[in-house]
């Protein structure tokens, strides 16, 4: 997969967020996807608990943006983006896997407390 692709699924993922496009979210992750958000926490696992996962978010209001450019390397990349719901903002790099078939199979986001700050 070249990076181009790659960046190509990034931005449609920070646009069909922030627009809360769920069927965005349906064709960028494999049907066998894990969503670790932030690192630490419990995974979602499958594609039912993928979106169950971004449903919260966006009925939370997120809005996400972002801050960098997109790094790749083997069949990964990493982004910096900044998250917003209301009263918050988190400053977040996300890592994508891919597969074979260019569908997201691993997303873990790297924040913490530190990264969060009230508006």
């Amino acid at each position: 997969m070249e990076a181009q692709e790659k960046v190509k699924i990034v931005n449609r993922y920070i646009e069909g967020v922030s627009s809360q496009d769920m069927n965005a979210i349906r064709e960028i992750f494999d049907e066998h996807a894990t969503v670790e958000d932030p690192i630490g926490t419990d995974a979602h696992v499958g594609i039912d608990a993928v979106c169950k996962f971004y449903e919260g978010a966006f009925n939370a209001g997120v809005k996400v943006e972002s801050t960098g450019s997109v790094r790749c390397a083997g069949n990964a990349a990493a982004f910096p983006f900044v998250a917003r719901v209301p009263n918050m903002e988190i400053q977040v790099i996300d890592i994508f896997e891919f597969n074979e078939n260019g569908k997201i199979t691993s997303m873990r986001a790297y924040w913490g407390p530190e990264n969060c700050v009230q508006l």
